[in-house]
């Protein structure tokens, strides 16, 4: 899985309110959450990004209250990938569960907002400015969940459609 897009960066400590504000929760559905998307970090990111375009952030992206909706608004708004330094840990499992690519790897002090990143998931790099920098890959498990669009869509394909768990 490869990415290249252009660049939103944020700062540490990017809670899941940021993300998708709590007053907003009264739904589920996609088109909702993603006309909200980070408004609370930046009130113009739902009318500026664009498909394929890539959040970077610092420390403990996705902290605060346990929400599903939070990744869920950010695929919703058409973001390939989220790079932080690091993930608060619900998030990061949230995220896979949907099939959010996250990779964690310090590229914030390195970029600015517009600017273009091209991702590896499988090789667990980031290539920025003429640089390769090496983030922590996906075990294979975890690979082939985020492959297959999140845990659901990854248990209906091993099941086969058969329901037997066979």
């Amino acid at each position: 899985m490869k990415f290249t897009g252009r660049v939103f960066v944020f700062g540490d400590d990017i809670d899941t309110d940021a993300i998708i504000p709590a007053r907003y929760l009264n739904k589920s559905d996609p088109e909702h959450l993603k006309a909200h998307c980070m408004e609370d970090a930046d009130p113009t990111f739902p009318e500026k990004v664009k498909p394929g375009d890539i959040i970077v952030a610092g420390k403990n992206f996705g902290c605060g209250s346990s929400r599903e909706h939070a990744p869920l608004a950010i695929k919703a708004s058409g973001v390939s990938c989220v790079i932080a330094e690091s993930f608060a840990r619900i998030f990061y499992r949230n995220a896979i569960n949907i099939g959010l690519p996250i990779l964690e790897v310090s590229i914030k002090d390195l970029v600015g907002d517009g600017d273009t990143v091209t991702v590896d998931l499988d090789g667990g790099t980031v290539e920025v400015g003429g640089k390769t920098l090496k983030a922590q890959a996906f075990p294979p498990e975890l690979m082939e969940i985020m492959q297959a669009g999140g845990l659901i869509a990854y248990v209906k394909k091993e099941l086969g459609g058969g329901g037997s768990g066979e």
